[in-house]
């Protein structure tokens, strides 16, 4: 069956479904229950599964997913979500020291299937620490499993998939992308969890990005080919572990790359990309891997947050200045 939804309708059906699925299955969150969260990701599913299901958690991140990983730890499928991307840092300690590392540290007797979702990236207007991308934090840390959904098949997918895992995971969505509907079909096999996908075919170049900017990317490579290149677009989909064998395939036909995020450029998934990439494929390459992404400041107010997000003239400019070596 197929249907059209927004990317955040397609969260919903998914977690509603992996609900039904599994009664081990919790989600816990502020706001989540009666409102729906803030974006309405969970809406109507309290009402559906009661309130020992879907549970409205008090105002504290840490307790929530400290909770959560107590939960796990007796079975249970918690799926946590943090109401917005700036507000998950006071349970960073939980994240890293505890939730991250009780698998190596019992030597792989237990497991905490904990799900932390993020609304993150900017775009939407907001105020402070409401328009964070955390990923690289996440994404260093060894023990936890970070993926980004970037239309609504992936999320409605993927978010089952993660909660189906022994894994902990972080599971990021692009908020200002909850709107976007696409194609969702609930019957076919998706892709495997672990993998990136090739969301635009090219020759000249390959533009490796994820989550907000995978739209932003295919609009540049249209842009791109009035102008007679052509732009291979790679949705990474899963940030730790990144999917190589899929970014060096496609590195190797096109013998450029461009990597695109929201966060900042410095120390961000750009830089270890870049430096997979010059290990591994450095002679077959025709230019050095180049980066666009944020400034290195503070996100900024709202009123120029379009000046500091990547854009199709900024991520254009990068492809103009590959093609100059």
């Amino acid at each position: 069956m197929t249907e059209k939804l927004t990317l955040g309708k397609a969260l919903n059906a998914g977690l509603r479904r992996a609900l039904a699925t599994d009664p081990k299955v919790v989600l816990a969150g502020q706001d989540i229950g009666k409102l729906g969260g803030v974006f309405r990701i969970t809406e109507g599913l309290q009402a559906e599964f009661g309130e020992h299901r879907v549970m409205d958690s008090p105002l504290a991140e840490s307790g929530i997913v400290g909770t959560s990983i107590g939960m796990a730890m007796r079975g249970y499928r918690p799926v946590v979500e943090i109401q917005f991307d700036g507000f998950v840092f006071p349970a960073y300690d939980q994240i890293v020291t505890q939730l991250a590392k009780i698998h190596h540290r019992t030597r792989g007797t237990m497991n905490v299937p904990v799900v932390i979702r993020i609304p993150y990236g900017g775009g939407i207007g907001a105020v402070e620490h409401h328009s964070e991308s955390p990923e690289a934090y996440f994404s260093h840390t060894t023990g936890l499993k970070v993926v980004t959904c970037s239309n609504a098949n992936d999320a409605y997918w993927m978010i089952q998939q993660v909660i189906a895992s022994d894994d902990p995971y972080i599971f990021l969505e692009p908020k200002r992308r909850y709107h976007d509907r696409g194609e969702v079909d609930t019957d076919s096999e998706p892709l495997p969890l672990h993998s990136a996908r090739v969301a635009r075919e090219g020759t000249d170049l390959t533009l490796l990005c994820y989550g907000p900017m995978v739209k932003t990317c295919l609009s540049v490579a249209a842009a791109a080919e009035e102008e007679g290149r052509s732009l291979e677009v790679v949705d990474l989909r899963t940030l730790s572990p990144l999917d190589m064998a899929t970014i060096l395939a496609s590195v190797r036909r096109t013998r450029r790359a461009v990597v695109v995020h929201e966060a900042q450029v410095s120390y961000g998934l750009g830089a270890e990309i870049a430096a997979r990439l010059t290990e591994q494929c450095f002679y077959e390459m025709e230019a050095p891997v180049l980066r666009v992404g944020g400034y290195d400041v503070p996100y900024p107010p709202s009123r120029v947050e379009e000046e500091y997000l990547p854009d199709l003239d900024r991520i254009l400019d990068a492809v103009d200045r590959s093609f100059d070596y």
